[in-house]
């Protein structure tokens, strides 16, 4: 049987190269973004994770030449030198820092079995095309370089195995563009190692947090490879996916907002009016930023509002109906703005909370949108009750902060 997790020989910046070198994950950047942030830097991991950014402007970012290109960039850092692999399997200790926030995970290779029978627990769909990308892009590259954000419950012993790993000096210390700083510790005690393995094999489940369409790009790489390997033994690289698991109890989710461009054909007091039925409507002075679940910041006419919903209109036996993304858009989004399908209506749009509340203000007060909705961030209990419930989150319910980078332990298949 399987490990959940195990060590891996990482593939790792050189020392002293690692702030050339690391990058933003490439789903947060544009490619337009992406040339513009490599500017000056040769050995930006964009230039393996966004290889388009060296083409042609008009080629097509999932054009066979683009992971090839990206393959391409992958062999010229290693045959320079700029990136080589650990002699041993390993685990690295991962502290990222954003502000006074600070949360330290666990760099490990996790089980595609593990993810398959769902004890790496889901809570999103994923789209055939993304998944698709991901494919071709770990096939060229023979190599995971994008790490899936994952969680792990309570487990002091591996908080502690952690915290003494990053008691001394960073193996690779980076503070990118944004100001978040990024630490990197390998562990190479065997000791803890093995204590390491064990403290996961003993856990009943570990969540994937961000990352769905690159995990089940590994899964569906494992099993290609397998259906070609007659020597399957099931202990390949293959059979496992670069993953980076916090403590949940550490981890960050952000508020998602939603701002939307009409009021549906109603007047300002038609619609207060209707919100009214279901939700009490507290005018504010000065933005409104909700506290707790059940509340939320409402911009519409330069005016903030607290909507509370009354209790109950909060289902306890259902993790999906009560979280806070799923009431605004039961009782007040769908009914009443006529927006069914969040995921594919034009009439809505989404801001993360890292923007702040100003961002929602200037959403509206431009005349782009008519209103904001400021939400309360949903807590990781939510999103670990979801996945244990086999259910799935609603389109744009967490954003997770701050983002991991890539470039810093990377795996090879």
């Amino acid at each position: 049987m399987p490990h959940l997790i195990r060590p891996f020989p990482g593939l790792r910046p050189a020392p002293g190269r690692e702030t050339e070198i690391a990058a933003p994950p490439y789903d947060v950047l544009s490619t337009r973004e992406a040339r513009e942030r490599v500017t000056g830097k040769p050995w930006s991991f964009l230039h393996i994770s966004k290889p388009e950014i060296d083409l042609p402007p008009e080629t097509d970012p999932y054009a066979p030449e683009v992971y090839a290109k990206g393959a391409e960039n992958l062999a010229k850092m290693l045959t320079a030198g700029l990136l080589s692999q650990d002699d041993a399997p390993c685990y690295y200790a991962y502290r990222i820092i954003m502000g006074a926030h600070s949360q330290t995970g666990l760099v490990a290779a996790a089980s595609v079995a593990d993810y398959d029978t769902n004890r790496i627990r889901k809570h999103e769909f994923t789209r055939p095309d993304k998944e698709d990308d991901r494919v071709r892009q770990i096939d060229a590259l023979n190599a995971q370089t994008g790490p899936v954000l994952l969680a792990y419950p309570t487990a002091p012993e591996v908080d502690a195995i952690l915290a003494q790993a990053g008691a001394g000096k960073p193996d690779a210390d980076v503070t990118a563009d944004d100001g978040i700083r990024h630490q990197i510790w390998v562990i190479r005690d065997s000791d803890a190692i093995h204590q390491l393995t064990a403290a996961f094999d003993n856990m009943k489940a570990i969540y994937i947090a961000d990352g769905h369409h690159r995990s089940a790009s590994a899964s569906r790489i494992a099993a290609a490879r397998k259906a070609v390997n007659p020597a399957h033994t099931g202990d390949e690289n293959y059979n496992y996916f670069l993953s980076v698991i916090f403590p949940h109890h550490e981890m960050k989710i952000m508020d998602y907002n939603r701002v939307m461009t009409d009021l549906n054909g109603l007047d300002k007091a038609q619609f207060l009016g209707k919100i009214a039925e279901n939700f009490a409507v507290e005018k504010q002075v000065g933005q409104f930023k909700p506290a707790q679940t059940g509340e939320f910041g409402m911009y519409l006419d330069k005016q903030w509002y607290r909507l509370t919903v009354p209790k109950n209109l909060i289902p306890s036996n259902d993790p999906v109906a009560r979280l806070d993304v799923s009431l605004l858009q039961n009782h007040l989004i769908a009914p009443i703005l006529g927006i069914n399908d969040p995921r594919r209506d034009k009439r809505i749009d989404f801001v993360g909370g890292i923007r702040g509340l100003a961002e929602l203000e200037k959403r509206v007060d431009s005349g782009e949108m008519a209103l904001a909705f400021a939400l309360f961030a949903t807590r990781m209990e939510d999103l670990m009750a979801v996945a244990d419930a086999g259910e799935v989150m609603p389109p744009k319910s967490t954003w997770f902060e701050p983002k991991l980078a890539d470039g810093l332990v990377s795996h090879q298949l």
